[in-house]
């Protein structure tokens, strides 16, 4: 039975361990490299110490001695197994590769990698390199108790640092060792208190304290324990002496106050598993304030996910509006448009006869309808190399927008940073391949629109008179009507593009009628911008791409798995009394 609800447990750790594994802070948001310490700080005691000890409660203790720099720790481990097992002396840092000192009836469970299974492990003579866990044997270690020397909690080497945080995160017992002349420090405190958080079982050894000193700074000690939670915590004094040599092991007299303590605890099996519960408890009831916090974290990073989708939505959207002017404002008649019409219609008395009826004129127009197809597909290709050249113009200054709005809040900045140089000046302009896009879109938007204008002459009764002017000049004519500065639909506008718009809207409207007019305009100007839009939007996705990879697990998912830890919580196994 026992078994089956640690599995349960067990199982809930797991699932909450698959939702940490990812990365859940891509972006620089808030103190998101403190948010990235906590997240790789929990993963790390789930591996090192929660998983493995759930699965063995049985297992021989770990007790880590840790502490600052020069406080004895290398020293006193030397001193309570009777052997230089560790490197001690006065460079720093002096433990590089930290030393485990076991019993040899209990050496197979940690050189098997139960404990602290990311690091390599050396045994024998070796020292190890820096990162590896040296494992050596010893028979003056109690059975059932292994001790761990850790490296400098504020070493001056990063990564030792890290390493002793990680180790004490997976130890049932610390040992923590500070000086008379540095009890006080806070990077030692900021451990203790977080010890006091997780309810980890602790004793502190106070070394080198001055004879006359040994009752003062035991009680101010005393106090500060007291003041910060830890009262009743075992204190060991180890007074100042001088030593023949640098590494020399303290006198046997002097550290056994501490080894006769470490031998009653491993001797006593109630002791032992009372110690492993506090520990395991105490780490898991923790994971109700550490993993809503890294959910907290998470929410933030969404939002900023969020604005920065935002932004780039902005920034195309302000491409399309840039579009919609273009099409309204006549720009896209003149030019090479407005030469290629004069080329196709002619100028002068053409434009002066507008005046007159549309029945007298039309058929002129239609002899130039057909008459002159080689002008007509100029000017075709030219309104189609103009809707085209927009295109690039507004994608291109929507893209330079997004970039600089990403380049002006962190989550943004650091995301480009991390994209490289190469990627995010290419984001700052439209793909090279949109030319060819917005080519065939802008085609299948003629060919569409020609399809307008058969269906609707089709339909009406002066088929006869669509078809004289034909299907390609009437669609032609639909065309420069979008394009208008008011979409054809308005009086005489001989100033815009040398009255395009004019002969357009007339011509149009003698053959399908005014409200036809404007219903071939709106569907075909629509169907234009939501061609567009598309092109737009698949640049937009440059940007969105960006994000897209950094889903993760959600906040809820990870508030769900703690609260699942928590409910599991009473099926914490007691372990054995033998």
């Amino acid at each position: 039975m026992a078994e089956g609800l640690a599995q349960g447990l067990s199982g809930a750790l797991l699932e909450l361990r698959r939702l940490l594994d990812g990365e859940l802070f891509p972006l620089a948001v808030g103190e998101v490299e403190a948010d990235r310490r906590a997240r790789r700080e929990l993963l790390g005691q789930l591996d090192d110490y929660l998983l493995p000890r759930l699965a063995a409660i049985d297992a021989p203790l770990l007790a880590v001695v840790g502490g600052s720099t020069g406080a004895g720790k290398s020293t006193l481990v030397n001193s309570l197994v009777g052997e230089r097992v560790s490197r001690a002396g006065v460079l720093r840092p002096t433990t590089l590769a930290p030393t485990l000192v076991t019993h040899p009836g209990d050496a197979a469970w940690f050189v098997a990698g139960h404990v602290l299974p990311g690091l390599p492990r050396v045994t024998g003579g070796g020292q190890g390199e820096p990162g590896a866990l040296r494992v050596v044997e010893n028979a003056r270690v109690p059975a059932g108790l292994a001790l761990l020397d850790a490296p400098d909690i504020d070493s001056v080497v990063t990564a030792n640092r890290e390493l002793a945080a990680q180790l004490l995160a997976a130890a049932d017992l610390w040992l923590f060792v500070t000086t008379a002349a540095r009890y006080a420090d806070e990077v030692p405190w900021g451990f203790l208190r977080t010890a006091r958080e997780r309810s980890t079982a602790l004793a502190v050894i106070l070394q080198r304290v001055p004879g006359d000193a040994a009752g003062p700074v035991s009680r101010d000690l005393t106090r500060l324990l007291e003041e910060n939670g830890l009262g009743g915590t075992p204190l060991f004094v180890v007074p100042e002496l001088a030593l023949p040599e640098e590494d020399a092991a303290l006198p046997a007299e002097v550290v056994r106050p501490v080894r006769e303590w470490l031998e009653g605890l491993s001797a006593d099996a109630q002791a032992r598993a009372r110690v492993v519960r506090q520990t395991l408890a105490g780490a898991l009831d923790s994971l109700a304030t550490r993993v809503p916090a890294l959910a907290g974290a998470v929410e933030r990073q969404r939002a900023a996910a969020g604005e920065l989708r935002r932004l780039a939505e902005r920034s195309y959207t302000s491409g399309m509006a840039a579009f919609d002017e273009g099409m309204r404002d006549g720009t896209l008649l003149r030019g090479e448009v407005l030469a290629r019409w004069q080329d196709f219609i002619g100028t002068g008395d053409l434009m002066r006869s507008l005046e007159s009826r549309i029945g007298r004129i039309r058929d002129r127009v239609v002899a130039v309808f057909t008459g002159r197809p080689a002008a007509a597909r100029e000017l075709r290709t030219a309104l189609e190399s103009g809707v085209e050249a927009l295109v690039r113009s507004v994608a291109d200054g929507a893209a330079e927008r997004a970039v600089d709005a990403w380049l002006a809040v962190p989550a943004g900045r650091d995301l480009l940073e991390r994209a490289g140089v190469a990627r995010a000046g290419r984001l700052g302009r439209a793909s090279p391949d949109l030319a060819g896009r917005a080519e065939r879109a802008v085609r299948d938007w003629q060919g569409y629109v020609l399809d307008l204008v058969r269906t609707e002459g089709a339909e009406r009764r002066g088929a006869a008179r669509a078809a004289s002017f034909g299907v390609n000049g009437l669609g032609l004519l639909l065309m420069l009507a979008v394009f208008a500065s008011t979409g054809g639909l308005t009086g005489l506008e001989i100033g815009i593009a040398g009255g395009t718009s004019v002969l357009s809207q007339k011509v149009l409207e003698a053959v399908f009628g005014d409200q036809a007019v404007r219903k071939l305009t709106e569907n075909a100007r629509d169907d234009l911008r939501r061609r567009v839009r598309e092109l737009m939007d698949g640049e937009q996705e440059r940007f969105t791409a960006l994000l897209d990879g950094l889903t993760g697990p959600g906040p809820d998912e990870l508030r769900a798995a703690a609260a699942a830890v928590h409910e599991r919580r009473r099926d914490l196994p007691e372990g054995k009394s033998r």
